[in-house]
């Protein structure tokens, strides 16, 4: 069986915890890297015999535009899949039902799946430090688990997980990074953006209608040039401190 890592992880958070669920299930595998924009994903083409570890951001309860947009160019020819949703300690609402949608239109068998809580990508003050030492520990029990009963071809029934159809609406956030002072152009946020918002040919210039606030722009660049408007990220901190508030527990979902 060959092991695909497909991720689409801005920031870092929803790597972190794929990595260690996939680092549980097997010791080889190969990553696929959604926040690319220069690969052509239809040319990921899988077969029965594969396994494909699928992890995304939850972004206002929603599978992020780009990712979904890249899975739908995949051929999962009968592939199983283990989804992996990562929130920032509020809620993952529909992204769930969107991910299993996107996957089994594609061809994929999905298998099992893992809701699970990572640092806030904007408000950083959201569950800092998770994935911590109990994230850690549960999320890797669980990958051993899930590869034994697939190993005893166990995961090959229904899976039903959270989240309404239609989905919910999502329109993004006000909080868009912009280029202060210290920016020096190297275009290194214009070409590792997912979204494409960022001018190639003047670094500082982004367009807000393509932003999708994933905060990758402000994660590498190198001279910490970019940054969201203080104002509304503590306008948005306020806004959401009662539904973050609290420790929220992995969830955890097999195939029956």
């Amino acid at each position: 069986m060959a092991v695909y890592e497909m991720v689409f992880s801005p920031t870092g958070g929803t790597k972190k915890v794929s990595d260690i669920f996939t680092g549980a299930f097997c010791k080889e595998s190969t990553f696929i890297d959604l926040s690319r924009r220069d690969v052509d994903f239809s040319k990921c083409v899988f077969s029965e015999e594969d396994l494909c570890i699928v992890a995304v951001p939850s972004y206002g309860g929603r599978v992020p535009a780009a990712a979904a947009e890249r899975l739908r160019a995949v051929q999962g020819n009968g592939a199983g899949a283990v989804l992996i949703v990562v929130y920032g300690n509020r809620a993952y609402d529909d992204t769930f039902a969107e991910l299993q949608d996107i996957l089994e239109e594609r061809g994929f068998l999905c298998a099992a799946a893992a809701a699970a809580v990572a640092e806030h990508s904007i408000m950083r003050c959201f569950a800092a430090g998770r994935p911590d030492t109990q994230d850690k520990k549960e999320i890797a029990g669980f990958a051993e688990d899930v590869r034994s009963k697939i190993d005893a071809g166990i995961c090959k029934g229904q899976l039903t997980l959270p989240g309404n159809r239609p989905y919910r609406s999502y329109g993004g956030v006000p909080m868009k990074p912009r280029a202060g002072k210290s920016c020096i152009r190297c275009g290194r946020c214009a070409g590792e953006c997912p979204a494409g918002a960022i001018s190639q040919e003047d670094p500082a210039r982004t367009d807000p209608g393509k932003c999708i606030s994933c905060m990758r722009c402000m994660a590498v660049c190198p001279q910490g040039a970019r940054s969201v408007s203080k104002a509304l990220l503590a306008a948005g901190s306020m806004k959401m401190r009662k539904a973050c508030s609290g420790r929220k527990g992995n969830e955890l979902f097999l195939a029956e």
